[in-house]
């Protein structure tokens, strides 16, 4: 197991997040929740969705235990496979008749989300990670756009390429649970109304998920590129002279216009 404490260590020290970061994990049974951990329905008297369970733990760091008892949202409840996709919504009939969108969009948008297998988890287990006290699936870290990218480019700075994501504009909780385990990669989840409505997720802020297989890749990154590149700083650094480029561009800039000058 990686050690969780040093990845939160090194989260603060190169991103400084609002929020803190999450750990989380999907169990298959209630033997694998830590003591101290709450029930939203035994111990807050009221169901939760996935997304207000993640924003507990980030923001006033509690430890949560969802099962499908404690879901009050079916679509959250799908991403996580604690109810079936039935064919009425896979195939975009349901969304038609409750006016939320065309039959064959509704049916494409369906189709794409990222869902874990029904049955398979009976809880989603969510902490601060600073305080987890399991192995998680996944880290979730929400931030501004600069914040983000500087995770991306932790995140490739050992392979190079970009990264890529799936995103609906609603439904985050598919990409940032579902798709994050079945992929095993990093996802950027842009957060759709209903999070920003009912988890008070920001205008300003974006998630960034890590797989436990991408988490260690990802601080080294985050580390490596802030001692090497000054631009990839958080807070970004910013020009108040005239900007003189750094040697490796004046190079780049010579090598490119070579062939310009013969």
């Amino acid at each position: 197991m990686i050690d969780l404490e040093q990845v939160n260590q090194a989260l603060d020290k190169y991103l400084r997040p609002g929020t803190l970061p999450v750990a989380v994990r999907m169990c298959q049974s209630a033997a694998e929740i830590p003591d101290g951990a709450q029930f939203p329905k035994r111990d807050l008297g009221f169901p939760v969705a996935v997304c207000q369970g993640i924003s507990m733990a980030r923001r006033y760091g509690w430890t949560m235990a969802i099962g499908k008892d404690d879901q009050t949202c079916p679509y959250g409840a799908l991403a996580v496979g604690f109810l079936p996709a039935k064919e009425e919504l896979l195939n975009g009939t349901y969304e038609e008749l409750a006016s939320l969108g065309r039959k064959e969009t509704s049916a494409r948008t369906q189709q794409a989300l990222s869902r874990l297998e029904y049955g398979k988890y009976s809880y989603l287990l969510a902490a601060p990670l600073q305080n987890a006290a399991f192995e998680p699936h996944l880290i979730v870290v929400y931030g501004n756009p600069a914040q983000i990218a500087r995770l991306i480019q932790g995140a490739l700075y050992q392979t190079g390429g970009d990264l890529s994501w799936s995103a609906t504009g609603r439904l985050g909780c598919s990409a940032m649970i579902a798709g994050t385990i079945l992929s095993d990669e990093c996802q950027v989840i842009v957060a759709g109304g209903g999070e920003r409505r009912v988890a008070l997720t920001q205008d300003h802020e974006l998630a960034f998920t890590m797989p436990l297989s991408k988490v260690s890749m990802t601080v080294n990154g985050l580390e490596a590129t802030h001692k090497q590149v000054s631009s990839m700083r958080y807070p970004t650094w910013s020009s108040l002279h005239e900007w003189q480029l750094p040697p490796s561009y004046r190079k780049l800039t010579e090598l490119l216009m070579q062939d310009e000058q013969t």
